[in-house]
């Protein structure tokens, strides 16, 4: 049996993959197996998150029980094929061939034209340099926005690039200031402006999902707040700061029934700074055409924790470009003495890589609630060591945190009596806005989408424990998440609703009344739907932890799955925890926390080493 037949007898490859290589095979019949078997795991690879195939770790793709071939002569025949365009460093692929072999990686050719494209964009913002900055004059500002800055203060390091760069690439666990930081930076642009005389900058904020653009603008507001209220801070400066964030697809503009946005490289977008917030989530394709579409003269900051689970779809474009920025534990000599006016003295990078002058890993937590003592749980977990994540669970020691061991239902027993309580809750509140932040306290996390963990059955059983197994498909207090985004009715993937029908002054529903679905949103801060009109939607009370990106909770139930899956891994162990703020228990068995530990949520790209070429 051919490599092609037991891939896919083996479940290996999609039917599309499948397709695409019986394609290839129909336009020359002499193309040989192993190559018509690579270009449907190149196919599959995007499917897996992946830019592109490697054939000398086929087994990152395929559990096969198969003999594969010699990754030389396998990579050797690819470069010898028709069908794969070999083109050097830099340079556009023939779109004649359907496939691009490069640095021994396969990749499908416009996913390799994605990442050529946005490391050649992300090259021009941060080769631009902005007009001259007097220092001198923006110090006494930077000074009460950062009093410590002379001390290290990865903050005002990250303020002060930011004002001498057109990149900015800042980095950090929950807790660490990366908003705050941003607003103090904007601050700082907005009064440069006025220095200068010229018209305050045009500033974007934006984010993957709804939900995370929501939280990016709460957090501005908040922070705006609190710098009116320093000593010395004018309060126009504050009242120039944006109050709005949007999706970067609806900054982009999306075009109905494709793929292509209104603002590209021929149109680019009418702005002097793009903000971008949780761009661990933002997959390969939508940063290219983003960076593509930032203007000349432009500024790009974006803001991210490399730990958290990439993208849903293909590529892993926060980690690439850390990687390839490095450590940031100095800078360039000519930027270190530029910027001594306002940080002091600084250690110098000896032999600096392209692009570590433009990133800045804040460290010190701020963020984290006395009542949750979550940092070296997080630590370790990002670090992946199993025997000290299970001594800090077992040991019950950590503020907030507790672990229930060989728990894999949370629906029985002790989370039984601390979910339902809360949800049972929602049904009493009348108020929309209201019953949105209740709502918004606590949520119940898994791995899965579907199996006994799963958020799809626990999301069922949960809807039947609080309204009966013939309950109406909309009842009063159920939690609802959109899965699609939707611009006609301004809702996003992973926003989060909740039903409610009117009631008379004894708390009765109102028998002919309707059920309204509410989302946060609008001039009064919640939007009323009919149920029947939403976009593709889901329950709530669960949801995965790829779907809660971007959330914030003040308790987390993060339930593990029974057995191992093979996505699990210390990534999306990370982001579950770090998406509680108060309170968070952890329900699994030793087994599957040590193998998922055990394992990266790793990306096959060429991304890192293309912007880390000189």
């Amino acid at each position: 049996m051919s490599l092609l037949e037991a891939l896919h007898r083996e479940g290996s490859l999609r039917t599309v993959d499948h397709a695409f290589a019986q394609a290839l095979r129909r336009l020359d019949r002499d193309t040989p197996d192993a190559v018509l078997a690579a270009a449907a795991l190149a196919s599959q690879a995007i499917a897996r998150g992946h830019a592109a195939f490697d054939p000398r770790s086929p087994q990152w793709l395929s559990e096969a029980t198969t003999d594969w071939p010699d990754p030389e002569q396998w990579l050797a025949l690819l470069a010898e094929s028709r069908w794969v365009a070999t083109p050097a460093p830099g340079i556009a692929a023939s779109a004649h061939a359907p496939l691009v072999l490069e640095r021994g990686l396969l990749y499908l050719r416009r996913y390799r034209e994605y990442e050529r494209r946005l490391a050649d964009g992300l090259r021009r913002i941060a080769a631009f340099a902005p007009p001259p900055t007097d220092l001198a004059a923006l110090a006494p500002l930077f000074a009460l926005l950062f009093p410590n800055a002379r001390d290290d203060d990865r903050q005002a390091r990250a303020a002060a690039l930011a004002l001498l760069q057109s990149l900015l690439l800042a980095t950090g666990g929950p807790g660490t200031g990366k908003t705050t930081t941003i607003a103090r930076v904007l601050l700082l642009l907005i009064a440069q402006a006025r220095l200068d005389g010229v018209s305050a900058p045009r500033i974007a904020l934006a984010a993957p999902t709804g939900r995370a653009a929501e939280r990016m603008a709460e957090s501005l507001r908040a922070a705006a707040l609190r710098l009116s209220a320093l000593d010395g801070i004018d309060p126009s400066l504050c009242e120039a700061l944006p109050t709005q964030a949007s999706t970067l697809h609806r900054l982009l503009g999306s075009v109905p029934d494709s793929p292509r946005f209104r603002h590209d490289e021929r149109n680019p977008l009418a702005l002097d700074v793009i903000v971008v917030d949780e761009a661990s989530m933002v997959d390969l394709p939508l940063m290219c055409k983003l960076v593509e579409a930032v203007p000349v003269g432009a500024r790009l900051i974006l803001l991210g924790d490399r730990d958290q689970l990439p993208s849903v779809e293909a590529g892993d474009v926060l980690a690439a470009i850390v990687d390839a920025a490095g450590d940031d534990d100095g800078l360039p000599a000519a930027l270190a003495q530029s910027l001594r006016p306002l940080l002091g003295e600084i250690a110098i990078q000896a032999d600096p890589a392209p692009l570590s002058a433009y990133r800045v890993h804040l460290r010190r937590g701020y963020r984290q609630a006395e009542s949750l003592e979550l940092a070296p749980l997080a630590e370790a977990t990002r670090a992946g060591d199993a025997d000290t994540v299970l001594a800090l669970l077992r040991g019950g020691e950590l503020a907030g945190v507790q672990f229930h061991e060989d728990v894999h239902d949370p629906l029985a027993g002790a989370g039984r009596d601390w979910l339902l309580p809360a949800w049972r809750a929602l049904a009493a509140i009348e108020d929309p806005l209201e019953a949105l932040q209740a709502a918004a306290r606590l949520r119940l996390l898994t791995a899965l989408r579907d199996g006994g963990q799963g958020a799809a059955p626990l999301n069922a059983r949960i809807e039947e424990a609080l309204a009966g197994a013939h309950r109406p498909a909309y009842f009063h207090g159920r939690l609802l998440l959109i899965t699609e985004n939707s611009y006609r009715h301004g809702l996003f993937n992973g926003d989060i609703g909740i039903c409610l029908r009117p009631r008379d002054a004894d708390g009765r529903e109102l028998a002919n009344a309707a059920t309204v679905a509410w989302f946060a949103g609008g001039s009064e801060g919640v939007r009323p739907f009919h149920p029947s009109a939403l976009p593709a939607h889901s329950g709530a009370f669960a949801m995965t932890v790829h779907k809660a990106q971007g959330s914030e909770f003040d308790a987390v139930w993060l339930q593990l799955p029974r057995q191992d899956a093979r996505h699990l891994s210390r990534e999306l162990l990370y982001t579950g925890m770090t998406r509680a703020r108060r309170e968070l228990h952890i329900a699994g068995s030793e087994a599957v926390l040590r193998l998922a530990l055990s394992r990266h949520a790793a990306r096959v790209s060429g991304l890192s080493w293309r912007l880390a070429e000189r």
